[in-house]
């Protein structure tokens, strides 16, 4: 594995995260994101297949280094966030290619509708009505379709007609579900975890029945919807609507002293550097509370990681 301790590898967590090389002069080369951090670094000592323009970069790898993320999504921002305001050498874009959006409630003469909108980065003078921010179009599209497709609000609508009217009938909704419907959803996007599984196992259901009727191509797009319903519920605190303070998050492990800067409500800027308890104290003093675990958490992974570097 070059100059990288196989070692170092193992000691990688199996979960979603970020990862970053330096070299030996410690500059960063690389920054990426991970669905499986161990098995995505190790990748990079393989085929490479896809990824033939980081062949040139792996022999000068000299130190990983990880931060353990509780979503693949929360990985994603953290990766964008990170590239947003630095972009190494061996990285091709600065952020990301998805696209930022928002899950909008919005009444039409009364009547609920949930859309899929574009972000622009500014936080909503109503957010109790907007929720996210999520990557992706088109996760954020099929997720508002699967919440479509179980709590149809559309169909609450009384001056429905035609053909509208009729499929309301058929599946059996009337005005009278609007609140429950509405407070449903509102519960999912507010990632409530009884009202996510409840989706959850109406999207699994509709699913396999698609299956067991051979409507595969059915039975596919619901299982996207569900997958997506995954992505927009999963926990991800690292880029917020509603602004977080800008600041400074610190955690220590045994020496080593990890350090996120918080701005314009995104969390980013992440350093790591050798510091005794006394000299960090002052930094871990100043961390919000909410940020504590999080970053206690990154600077054990630093911690481990260096240990294998120097074994």
């Amino acid at each position: 594995m070059g100059s990288v301790p196989r070692s170092v590898v193992g000691r990688l967590p199996a979960g979603p995260g970020v990862y970053r090389f330096r070299d030996a002069r410690g500059r960063v080369l690389y920054i990426g994101r991970a669905t499986a951090l161990r098995h995505r670094v190790g990748s990079y000592w393989g085929d490479l297949a896809g990824r033939r323009h980081l062949r040139r970069m792996v022999p000068q790898i000299a130190r990983i280094e990880a931060v353990a993320c509780d979503s693949v999504h929360e990985a994603a921002w953290l990766e964008r966030n990170l590239l947003e305001r630095s972009k190494p050498r061996w990285n091709r874009v600065a952020g990301g290619a998805e696209e930022l959006m928002c899950i909008r409630l919005e009444h039409r003469a009364g009547v609920p509708h949930l859309g899929a909108v574009h972000w622009d980065g500014v936080v909503p003078a109503d957010d109790d009505v907007t929720f996210g921010p999520y990557l992706g179009g088109t996760r954020t599209r099929l997720a508002v379709s699967a919440l479509d497709r179980v709590l149809p609000l559309w169909a609450t609508d009384e001056r429905l007609g035609g053909f509208r009217r009729d499929l309301a009938r058929v599946r059996g909704v009337e005005a009278a579900d609007r609140d429950r419907f509405l407070s449903t959803a509102v519960a999912v996007l507010r990632r409530q975890v009884a009202a996510v599984e409840a989706v959850r196992g109406q999207l699994a259901e509709l699913r396999d029945r698609a299956a067991a009727g051979l409507v595969f191509e059915l039975a596919g797009r619901i299982q996207s919807e569900l997958e997506a319903v995954d992505w927009v519920t999963a926990e991800q605190k690292v880029t917020r609507l509603a602004p977080l303070d800008d600041g400074e998050v610190h955690g220590w492990a045994d020496g080593l002293l990890v350090g996120f800067r918080v701005h314009g409500g995104r969390l980013c800027e992440w350093t790591q550097r050798a510091c005794r308890l006394p000299a960090a104290r002052p930094y871990l003093d100043r961390t919000p509370a909410a940020w504590t675990a999080f970053a206690t958490r990154t600077a054990e992974l630093g911690r481990h990681l260096a240990e294998a570097h120097t074994a």
